[in-house]
């Protein structure tokens, strides 16, 4: 029976119906409700939370037969991992529109039904718990985001867009066919088809199955983290996107990568998710994509290209601590994906609101804006005190996180990981230095400080910034139970691979969970 989040997946989808019967010569009406629709959207995302009850596993789910010749179903779902990512996928896109109204003024209905579509196959992601219904919605979320990159982006659009397609489509095909695999042995294993989450997680594997399984997923989800040395597209991406497409990208879409490893990957592949190669490759490029990101930030003339690489240093911590496979590593990471999603969509925005006024992104251009634009300094100051981690603002609680699940299980992750921290306050400063402080020249002095739209845009993140700080209790309650499951779900015994969600042991040590040559001596 349909529900609450068949209302929440619908809600976009119906607003870009209405959307459509505009005529694309009201440019003015278009915009209006586009963004009514994205706040009705947004603010439906926050119902499931208004009733979500912590000590449950899977709520609101919906199930129907959708190809039954298939053994997909229309099954949908949320639980303490997927609710906070719904929700900042509705907020996101909501100040992502907003953003955009003085920015687009060329095929106007267009811009904006792409990202009502795009925030429907977003929504569709974070709900499915039907692998096939994942895949679909998975694929969907590439069409709107090429067409906004290649239509509305910077002048090498179309080598980034098709950059970004090419990159995500080889990714994507080589997870299907591990979700086939894994389809195909439940199959032949049960004589029934099934594509259900729940059912595939019952599947007897083999070690070398599991293995495939694994890797395959992997090419899929490491892509869209995206994961060094898969993170190329990233940077053209961000760099030739316009500003909502950055925004949107750096919030949600990579988030799209960590989650699937988080939904998929470790509970239907455990052996091969818990085996000591993986997790010292995983770790190792987790690293690699740290210091890496870091320093080519250090770099970086582009301040657009600085936040782009910036993300590949942050995605990095988010992997790194999915693999220390304990509980405080999954609420580590699920903290950091909604941490960085609240600060890299500011620090995108931030430049959005100078391009706007100067058309540069060089950050040699800037200089002294704190005087005629004092507020968007103060703007500026919280979203990069926010990305290096400063308390009390939310990157500090994931930063300490992260560093509680990584440290038992290596002092190298840990260094790595404070390494990491140095690096981003020094990229984060230095450019802050560059822009905000100094001599203002006069080009920079006739600049206007921030419209009212544009307070509106970054006050909810700037509150979502200090509240996470302030009070991350609601946060972690949800997370315990999800990261409990899968904690569980990893530590079983390869001889036991059949047992369901909720018939699992009881939490076990993370001593249990992770191989001998990764623990500290």
């Amino acid at each position: 029976m349909l529900g609450l989040l068949t209302s929440v997946l619908a809600a976009p989808l119906l607003g870009l119906l209405v959307l459509v019967a505009i005529p694309s010569s009201s440019p003015k009406r278009i915009k209006i409700w586009a963004n009514i629709a994205s706040f009705i959207s947004a603010m439906l995302t926050l119902l499931p939370a208004l009733s979500f009850n912590n000590n449950q596993d899977f709520q609101f789910v919906e199930k129907l037969p959708w190809i039954p010749s298939l053994g997909a179903s229309y099954h949908i779902g949320i639980d303490g991992i997927s609710l906070p990512l719904i929700i900042m996928t509705g907020f996101i896109t909501l100040l992502a529109i907003l953003s955009s109204w003085n920015v687009i003024e060329t095929r106007v209905k267009e811009y904006y039904g792409w990202f009502l579509f795009l925030q429907f196959a977003m929504t569709g992601v974070f709900l499915a718990l039907d692998f096939l219904l994942f895949f679909v919605f998975w694929e969907m979320v590439l069409i709107p985001m090429y067409f906004i990159i290649a239509i509305w982006g910077g002048e090498r659009r179309a080598y980034a867009s098709m950059k970004f397609l090419i990159y995500t489509v080889i990714g994507s095909v080589l997870m299907l066919v591990g979700g086939i695999l894994l389809h195909w042995r439940h199959f032949q294993a049960t004589g029934v088809r099934s594509w259900d989450l729940f059912d595939l997680m019952q599947t007897p594997l083999s070690t070398s199955m599991e293995t495939w399984i694994f890797w395959a997923l992997f090419a899929g989800f490491a892509v869209k983290v995206p994961m060094f040395p898969f993170h190329t597209w990233l940077a053209d991406a961000h760099t030739e996107a316009p500003t909502a497409g950055s925004v949107v990208l750096a919030s949600i879409l990579l988030k799209m990568g960590t989650y699937g490893f988080l939904r998929f990957s470790l509970p239907l592949a455990p052996n091969a998710s818990r085996a000591p190669e993986t997790v010292a490759l995983i770790a190792a490029l987790s690293i690699i994509a740290i210091i890496y990101g870091a320093l080519v930030c250090l770099l970086q003339r582009d301040w657009k290209k600085l936040i782009a690489y910036s993300s590949v240093s942050h995605m990095g911590f988010v992997t790194l601590s999915i693999f220390a496979l304990n509980q405080a590593g999954l609420a580590g990471s699920m903290l950091a994906q909604i941490n960085h999603g609240i600060s890299a969509g500011m620090l995108f925005l931030v430049i959005g609101v100078v391009y706007e006024r100067r058309h540069t992104r060089e950050i040699s251009a800037y200089g002294g804006l704190w005087k005629p634009m004092p507020i968007f300094t103060f703007v500026v100051l919280i979203a990069s005190l926010s990305s290096m981690g400063m308390p009390p603002l939310n990157g500090f609680i994931g930063e300490m996180t992260i560093l509680q699940g990584v440290y038992p299980i290596s002092w190298n992750w840990a260094i790595a990981c404070i390494t990491g921290i140095v690096l981003g306050a020094a990229y984060l400063l230095w450019v802050f230095q560059r822009t905000m402080l100094g001599e203002t020249s006069e080009k920079n002095s006739m600049l206007s400080d921030l419209t009212t739209r544009e307070m509106l845009v970054f006050a909810p993140l700037i509150l979502s910034a200090f509240a996470i700080g302030l009070w991350p209790r609601p946060l972690f309650e949800m997370l315990e139970r999800p990261c409990q499951k899968i904690v569980e779900r990893v530590a079983q015994r390869q001889s036991a691979p059949t047992q369901a969600w909720g018939q699992v042991a009881p939490a076990v040590a993370v001593a249990a969970v992770l191989p001998e040559a990764l623990k500290n001596k």
